[in-house]
């Protein structure tokens, strides 16, 4: 149980356990003062006798009740005992008067406000009736004692008022209390839930952009070696070194996954030099054209940032293998002033934006829907990527006229210290200007 779920019945049981001291020490005055008053021993033990019952009758009904802050049958039948009882004792002794001190505040904390302000107005009346019904009081006697009853009476409702003022917020603060403990355990739940379902999405893009992709190119190699096996057994050869190749490059990035640790093409050389091996490998694998630049002067750059672009051109490529039926393909990687970028560029077939953008969305976010199995997927995972390091992913194509996709990423001081595995994960929002699932995207 939270802290704030103990506060709310601690606070209740705080505040009348200070009630509870101001009840007893009423009782204690109440009875030293019946005990040292002037009439018969008789009166003055059946006074005492009735002012100690009702410890007990508050104890054991009155108390639950005003704790539940509900109103019953059992409340009125609670009242009724303690008018009875106090009635008794002030018909013996006068003095017994003094214990309207506590029976006021029970009444308010028993009774709603307008029936427990009539119960102070009699129980204050009390007194003067029965050393009315009594007889032999002197005048001046009788006219003090109604003027005390009628000060108690204003002093009763006073009370009685600050009585259920004081209950009603305990019992508001308690209500708050209980909400702001549901509404915490409801944004645990709901935290839990979204770190759960990222968990899943960055897992989903790892695995597409790593595994998924080697698999293919695997499938793909070792279709064209089987194709060749007795034509071009030389050729064969070729595309099972390649599937050794990869296999092997597949599985050090799978345990790097797993141990969530950098990318192996990144752990011990360059961006640039990863790319650039990026690039031997998709001509290797296609027989396309693939070229490899450098722009500007190179740089250290936050692994973060180094992940996410050697990603970018995995995909770019995946897709161009896939969909593009290109002959040639350009990477471009930029060093400009306070950002970098990568730029794709194939001579395939191209695509329509709009309705690859349409397709992507129908995809869902769960990559599925309609069409191709990876519809969509390669292009929100490489665009959630980008997103989370401030960068900005745009796709330009035309149908037969090729695909560009390029990747920029600001770089602020902060982003410029030097890469490794322990380099921070900057955490600015990103955009997607233009988004297209291809032929060109996949």
């Amino acid at each position: 149980m939270t802290r704030e779920a103990r506060r709310a019945p601690e606070a209740r049981v705080r505040w009348f356990g200070l009630w509870d001291s101001y009840f007893v020490i009423c009782y204690l005055v109440t009875t030293g003062l019946v005990f040292t008053s002037a009439v018969p021993q008789t009166a003055r033990l059946i006074a005492i006798g009735a002012l100690t019952l009702i410890v007990p009758w508050y104890a054991g009904i009155g108390r639950p009740l005003m704790l539940r802050h509900e109103s019953d049958r059992r409340n009125g039948f609670f009242v009724g005992g303690l008018f009875v009882l106090f009635g008794l004792a002030t018909a013996v002794d006068l003095t017994s008067a003094f214990a309207l001190f506590a029976i006021v505040p029970m009444l308010m904390m028993s009774l709603a406000v307008r029936p427990a302000v009539v119960a102070a107005v009699l129980g204050n009346l009390l007194p003067v009736t029965m050393l009315w019904l009594q007889g032999g009081a002197t005048a001046p006697l009788m006219l003090f004692v109604l003027l005390a009853s009628l000060l108690g009476i204003a002093l009763s409702v006073l009370l009685g008022l600050w009585i259920k003022r004081v209950v009603r917020q305990n019992r508001e603060h308690a209500e708050l209390i209980e909400e702001l403990r549901r509404n915490r355990e409801q944004v645990a739940r709901l935290s839990h839930q979204a770190g759960i379902s990222a968990e899943r999405e960055r897992l989903a893009r790892e695995i597409h952009d790593t595994l998924a992709q080697s698999l293919t190119s695997i499938i793909s190699l070792v279709q064209a070696a089987d194709a060749e096996v007795e034509g071009a057994p030389a050729v064969a050869r070729k595309h099972l070194a390649l599937v050794g190749r990869m296999a092997t490059e597949s599985l050090a990035e799978a345990r790097a996954f797993v141990a969530d640790r950098t990318p192996a093409s990144l752990r011990e050389s360059s961006l640039a030099q990863a790319l650039r091996r990026q690039a031997d490998g998709l001509a290797a694998q296609t027989g396309l054209l693939a070229r490899f630049a450098v722009e500007g002067d190179e740089r250290p750059l936050p692994m973060a940032v180094n992940v996410v672009l050697l990603r970018a051109a995995q995909e770019a490529g995946t897709n161009v293998r896939k969909h593009a039926d290109a002959r040639a393909v350009d990477l471009v990687l930029r060093y400009g002033e306070g950002q970098v970028g990568l730029r794709v560029t194939d001579d395939g077939k191209g695509f329509d934006a709009t309705e690859a953008e349409r397709g992507a969305a129908e995809a869902g976010p769960d990559g599925g829907g309609s069409g191709d199995e990876d519809s969509g997927f390669g292009l929100r995972g490489m665009a959630a990527r980008v997103a989370e390091i401030g960068g900005v992913l745009s796709v330009v194509s035309r149908r037969g006229a090729g695909t560009v996709v390029e990747v920029k990423v600001p770089l602020d001081g902060a982003a410029e210290r030097p890469s490794g595995p322990s380099a921070p994960r900057p955490g600015t929002a990103g955009r997607l200007t233009e988004a297209a699932d291809d032929g060109g995207l996949g």
